[in-house]
């Protein structure tokens, strides 16, 4: 059952526009998240950095969207 301050809460931040909810929705998410490891975030981000270079240079084989649900499709069912 909910605290009287958890539904005061509640009835507050659905007053909030979408934007401040989602914003909010990320933060408590990430405060639930374990402390990452070490270089974890910069690793990801030369990642990151790494494929928008690949796409921008056109070396990136992109899919549109129907092209990549076929392929998920097909290997769904072929996991079946």
């Amino acid at each position: 059952m909910a605290s009287g301050a958890l539904e005061r809460i509640r009835t507050e931040v659905l007053d909030l526009t979408e934007a401040e909810r989602a914003e909010l929705a990320h933060g408590l998410i990430a405060s639930l998240d374990e402390p990452g490891e070490s270089g974890v975030e910069d690793a990801w981000d030369h990642e990151i950095l790494r494929r928008i270079s690949l796409i921008d240079s056109g070396q990136a084989k992109l899919l549109d969207r129907e092209e990549f649900r076929l392929k998920m499709r097909t290997r769904y069912m072929n996991q079946q």
